[in-house]
């Protein structure tokens, strides 16, 4: 008998950009979407078109380009909220329009202030607008599992009535346990007299770092799409990890007996990628995709794993695109390698672009004694989504005098855009406080540093850092981020970078006020 398939519903454009920091721009948005259409994703929702003029652009380039997977956009039970979805959506392949409104008790009289019926009303009308644009229309009854039963049962009935397709219910604040939202599911099933002409969808947060369970337990209860993201990030604590979902489901086919059609080996890829453009590192020890998901330490799990690697592994590592073996490069290889290399991620770069890619590869090899996939990797993130023509700055050169016992001072000198240069010295409590100190000087703004991280992206002791800065001026944060060998250098980098994006003027906030958070 052939398993049940589950419906992929990735949210990583939408719910997992609205996490704090994660703000991606329109080119890695774009990168981001075309990964999760090589990793089979059935729906893409790539965003929230009413929130800003960006987020409408970025949703209109990729129903316009990706082909292969369902793409959604997300809208309020409001009718200009839908209507900039179906616009937006125009040239989608195969367009869902997603639309969400408040049910549970707490949200109907804080939030919305109706009551019921008057809730009820606002459901159907938005569904019935919806499909005058689209067949494919989901609904999401918002802190569904805060839900009062029976008037979820309501709801749900009404909006299939009036045409969703897909009924989604959200544990908005992750308030449920698998066991409970489990009975929600099969609730719905029993009491929903029209529950067959709809698809059920879940979409579960991990604010009791429950999300996956939840969602597990909801598919064997009978859901069958999930809502998930990759890395698991999202509003506060996340969402649903995608690959831990998926590959559950491909471990304990016995006890699940459903299957997703996602192409498990593109997962490391698609998670590297999320990682390193949203600057979320990925804990070491996070299932499937943490560094040490697949490593071992331990003498008695070495010398178990030797003699039969079941008996430590319940998965297979080239399952989710991790190599057994490793082709490294260096600066005697040629381009049609690295090209072949880079089409093989699923990127496709402009001649230009891959010259120049080349141009950089060829450095590093002479910098380091070996090249990994990750170095290469990262020159790529950095030329396919740097915007060179948006910077007010350029770092030119950094010289500094660090010395035990003697505070810091550097010299930096910037290129700005109209070609003169610029050129202050500062001190500060570190290497890195005296750089930013003397490129304040340089921009005149007083930023304030949040948060700062290096990760190394490759190994040994040559190995390649990634360098991510979160910084504050006035009432905006951005996030910088550079990759280099020279960690000191690699720092400057970043922070110019996050200064560049402080000077660009920011885009329109979001369009038509009140809560724009979703499910």
């Amino acid at each position: 008998m052939q398993p049940e398939k589950l419906i992929i519903f990735d949210t990583t454009l939408r719910d997992g950009e609205q996490c704090p920091g994660a703000s991606l721009n329109n080119k890695e948005k774009l990168e981001i979407a075309r990964q999760l259409a090589l990793l089979k994703v059935d729906v893409i929702e790539a965003g929230f078109p009413i929130a800003s003029p960006g987020d409408f652009q970025s949703v209109q380039q990729i129903a316009k380009e990706i082909r292969g997977s369902s793409i959604a956009g997300l809208a309020r039970a409001l009718e200009k909220d839908i209507s900039a979805v179906a616009q937006a959506l125009e040239k989608a392949e195969s367009p869902r329009i997603h639309i969400f409104l408040s049910t549970s008790k707490l949200h109907r009289d804080h939030k919305l202030q109706k009551g019921k019926e008057e809730v009820i009303q606002m459901a159907v009308d938005a569904v019935k607008f919806g499909k005058k644009f689209c067949d494919d229309i989901e609904f999401s009854p918002e802190d569904a599992s805060r839900t009062e039963p029976d008037f979820l049962t309501e709801v749900v009935t009404a909006v299939i009535d009036a045409g969703a397709t897909t009924v989604n219910i959200p544990d908005t604040v992750g308030y449920s346990v698998p066991e409970q939202f489990a009975e929600l599911i099969r609730s719905l099933k029993e009491t929903v007299p029209n529950i067959e002409k709809a698809v059920i969808s879940v979409h579960c947060h991990n604010d009791l770092g429950m999300a996956v369970a939840n969602s597990l337990a909801a598919i064997k209860a009978g859901a069958r799409q999930v809502e998930c993201t990759i890395n698991g990030i999202g509003e506060r604590a996340g969402n649903a990890a995608l690959e831990e979902i998926v590959m559950a489901l491909k471990t304990r086919n016995d006890f699940f007996g459903v299957q997703s059609g996602i192409d498990t080996p593109n997962i490391m890829a698609c998670s590297r990628l999320v990682s390193s453009l949203t600057g979320f590192f990925v804990q070491r020890n996070k299932a499937i995709v943490g560094k040490n998901a697949f490593a071992h330490e331990s003498g008695v799990h070495q010398d178990g794993f030797l003699k039969k690697k079941d008996t430590y592994e319940i998965m297979d590592p080239t399952d989710i695109g991790l190599e057994m073996s490793e082709l490294v490069m260096g600066k005697h290889s040629g381009r049609n390698a690295l090209s072949t290399k880079i089409k093989a991620w699923g990127f496709d770069l402009t001649q230009e672009e891959l010259d120049e890619v080349f141009a950089n590869f060829k450095i590093l090899a002479d910098d380091k004694k070996e090249v990994f996939d990750e170095d290469i990797m990262a020159l790529v993130q950095k030329q396919k989504f740097s915007d060179e023509s948006l910077n007010t700055y350029s770092l030119i050169k950094i010289q500094g005098s660090f010395e035990s016992g003697v505070v810091p001072e550097t010299t930096v000198l910037l290129k700005s855009r109209d070609g003169q240069e610029h050129s202050a010295t500062a001190k500060g409590d570190g290497p890195v406080d005296s750089i930013y100190n003397a490129i304040d000087h340089i921009t005149g703004m007083a930023c304030k540093l949040i948060d700062y991280q290096v990760m190394s992206k490759t190994r040994g002791k040559d190995a390649q850092g990634e360098v991510t800065v979160r910084v504050r001026h006035e009432n905006r944060e951005v996030l910088g981020k550079s990759t280099g060998v020279n960690t000191i250098e690699t720092s400057a980098h970043a922070y110019v970078n996050a200064v560049n994006k402080l000077l660009v003027k920011p885009k329109a906030g979001p369009v038509g006020g009140g809560d724009i958070q979703g499910p």
